[in-house]
């Protein structure tokens, strides 16, 4: 079972479509959280920890992460999706973007 955690900055928009996206698929276990303190699911150490491939939705969330986190992640896989916050929630859009980008890396 591979585990995915999605980050984004509120863990509103994002990180729960990823989650949603790519829950009940066979093989993976999927979390979403926000690198921000309001996010609805705030990142911790033990998620960091927790998963096996962290994917962050941008470039300052990566920054965020390698920041507070650094030794939670020392034998993860780091991914930076390149995904700006301009997609609603299950945006159709949003979906391919992450589909596109994400199962690639997860063959």
């Amino acid at each position: 079972m591979t585990r995915l955690l999605f980050v984004c900055s509120r863990n509103k928009l994002r990180s729960p479509t990823a989650e949603q996206v790519f829950a009940g698929r066979d093989g993976l276990d999927v979390a979403s959280a926000g690198t921000n303190r309001d996010a609805e699911t705030p990142l911790t150490a033990e998620l960091v920890a927790w998963a096996d491939i962290v994917f962050v939705m941008e470039k300052a969330h990566r920054e965020k992460l390698q920041a507070r986190y650094r030794a939670a992640l020392k034998d993860k896989r780091l991914v930076c999706l390149d995904i700006p916050d301009r997609f609603a929630f299950m945006a159709p859009a949003l979906v391919r973007l992450l589909e596109r980008k994400v199962m690639p890396l997860l063959r």
